[in-house]
């Protein structure tokens, strides 16, 4: 008996990594969550809207900031099965900055969206791919200084 194979698609995701400096000099990044999973504000581009403005609404609708795009930190790849179907996911990561907002104004997805000091972030951070993003997004700031 052979094997089906699933049919294959491509999807595409966008957001950002939005940080300012702490009172104490450190870094501080937003970080949601649901449940007991925490991660990086991202989302599905809307018909017709080019990746950056996917990412700069995503990360406004899922957290409440008005942000400012920076340089593309990378992009995270992965595979997955849903409905019958395989695909293969590229997820496209900016640094941002905070122009306004207010994280208790975060859309109804997440139960918390928090800043917090980038080491407490990289620990909640639930998946590896998200804090390997965190770490290449330290090394531009680091590389900016």
């Amino acid at each position: 008996m052979t094997a089906r194979r699933l049919p294959i698609q491509d999807a595409v995701s966008a957001g950002g990594i939005v940080w300012r400096k702490a009172a104490d000099g450190g870094l501080e990044v937003v970080v949601c969550g649901r449940q007991r999973l925490w991660g990086l504000p991202k989302g599905t581009p809307d018909a017709g809207e080019a990746i950056e403005q996917t990412a700069l609404r995503e990360v406004r609708e899922e957290t409440g900031l008005e942000v400012a795009l920076g340089p593309k930190i990378g992009s995270i790849e992965y595979w997955f099965t849903s409905g019958g179907t395989r695909f293969h996911k590229f997820v496209h990561h900016w640094l941002m900055t905070p122009t306004g907002g207010d994280v208790a104004d975060h859309d109804h997805e997440f139960d918390a969206v928090e800043w917090m000091p980038l080491e407490r972030a990289r620990r909640l951070l639930s998946y590896q791919n998200e804090r390997r993003m965190l770490d290449d997004a330290v090394r531009l700031l680091d590389g900016a200084a």
